[in-house]
């Protein structure tokens, strides 16, 4: 599985299923099936969550690597050159701080444009 691919499992997997906007909407048999979530996935509470069960501080609206901690995600310098060339970054990859920048910015892009409500402060 990709390595965005586990992000959103961990975000829209099983535990989307719990969360009220996903209860009986999308049990009503009425979406079209296209892939798409059927309900709005609202993310921070979910990372939140995460971040809370970790007992550590994690960043996740500002850092790629505190959202990938918190999900239990290999968050390695390794890890975040295969997640930023499986998004299609032309930067340059040793430039870590410029990746994290704009892997952030497009995870967030990607989780907005897959049915998830971020929270207003972060620009996606």
């Amino acid at each position: 599985m990709s390595i965005f691919g586990k992000i959103m499992g961990a975000i829209f997997g099983t535990k989307a299923d719990a969360a009220p906007a996903a209860g009986g909407a999308a049990a009503g048999g009425a979406s079209s099936g296209g892939g798409a979530p059927a309900a709005t996935v609202d993310v921070a509470p979910i990372l939140d969550k995460a971040v809370a069960a970790k007992g550590e501080k994690l960043e996740w609206r500002t850092s790629i690597v505190d959202l990938m901690k918190a999900l239990d995600i290999d968050s390695s310098f390794a890890a975040r050159k295969d997640l930023a060339k499986e998004l299609g970054y032309t930067g340059d990859s040793n430039d870590s701080a410029s990746m994290n920048i704009w892997l952030h910015k497009q995870v967030m892009t990607k989780l907005a444009a897959n049915g998830g409500k971020l929270p207003p402060e972060i620009k996606h």
